[in-house]
């Protein structure tokens, strides 16, 4: 049988007793990963692999060894409880024996839980899970997590009071990070907030998310954002100090009035447009970005583009000008339009 979208969410969460097997497939390792972890510890329990109820073998092994898969479905334990064979990284050349194991289940055998890569509508082993009567396959792809899977994942992390603010960042940090990123912070947020009887805010989710390259950058891109010429000078000095790169200043800075250019032609409003942005911008930064997009205005983030660009130029040219200089004069400039 083929699961898709909630049900197959569901289905992770909380899989029917004594199936025969699970293939799931995707060209994401990380999120194949998880969703494995996920349903093999809802099969055995937090004990199954301690009490050796979960066998794991490499599918490279079934070629040494073409009935291992067979055995291990068959294979009998010490202790009593639903049993799970692992078959990790199988691919199409490997497909018979396990489809011949699988041929040969019957009720009381182990659970076959099967990973691989993509796979094609074609693929013989997503044919033999899912015309098999007490089998499954499910495909993973790079879609953003659902809401019903974003509430899972706090609910096992233990987040239950959320307010409606921080339901929005969750779900717009979701689409900027990878599947094992996003889980590990909202880990991090449940142990943040362990104690605290107080609902998640959109601050908590801004401290917990992981924190960018960019972000040693953001101050003085800010401070140029925001009219604040009097404090470049010394967080140019600051930066230069930590050995960061005028190019790599000047790539930040024209990132970030990019966006706020986006934000500020988009017909939903600057606040939506950076919700939108690739990657979308979440917490309080996003607040603050679409108070400087409105406070800039189209025709000045236009100038303000045509200003980086010229010191990008400048910096990769064989001017012999300090290119630290170069980017500060640039950004005192960006304040001053921000002034006007």
């Amino acid at each position: 049988m083929k699961l898709a979208g909630a049900q197959a969410t569901r289905f992770f969460a909380k899989p029917e007793a004594g199936i025969a097997g699970l293939l799931i497939y995707g060209a994401d390792a990380m999120r194949v990963a998880l969703r494995r972890q996920e349903v093999v510890a809802a099969l055995v329990g937090p004990e199954g692999e301690a009490e050796m109820r979960l066998s794991r073998m490499p599918a490279t092994d079934l070629r040494k060894d073409p009935a291992a898969a067979l055995d291990g479905l068959k294979a009998h334990g010490f202790f009593p409880g639903p049993r799970v064979v692992f078959i990790e990284d199988a691919t199409e050349a490997l497909a018979a024996p396990i489809i011949d194991a699988l041929a040969e289940w019957q009720d009381g055998d182990a659970s076959l839980i099967v990973t691989c890569g993509s796979l094609r509508a074609t693929s013989k082993l997503r044919k033999a899970f899912e015309g098999h009567r007490r089998a499954y396959a499910v495909g993973l792809y790079d879609d953003p997590p659902s809401r019903e899977e974003i509430e899972a994942a706090l609910r096992a992390a233990g987040l239950e009071q959320i307010s409606n603010e921080a339901h929005r960042d969750l779900d717009t940090l979701s689409r900027a990070l990878d599947p094992g990123d996003f889980r590990q912070t909202v880990e991090k947020l449940g142990l943040y907030k362990r104690g605290d009887t107080t609902p998640v805010t959109p601050l908590d989710v801004a401290n917990c998310a992981p924190v960018t390259i960019e972000a040693a950058l953001d101050d003085v891109i800010h401070a140029s954002a925001e009219g604040r010429g009097n404090e470049i000078g010394p967080l140019i000095q600051k930066l230069g100090g930590q050995g960061v790169q005028a190019v790599a200043l000047c790539i930040g800075a024209t990132r970030h009035f990019r966006t706020l250019y986006a934000a500020a032609c988009d017909p939903g409003g600057a606040a939506q447009g950076l919700s939108r942005a690739k990657p979308p911008v979440f917490g309080p930064r996003r607040d603050r970005m679409a108070r400087q997009a409105q406070q800039w205005g189209v025709h000045k983030l236009q100038d303000a583009l045509r200003e980086l660009t010229t010191a990008d130029l400048t910096l990769r040219s064989s001017s012999m000008a300090p290119q630290m200089a170069v980017m500060e004069r640039t950004l005192l400039r960006l304040a001053v339009y921000a002034n006007r």
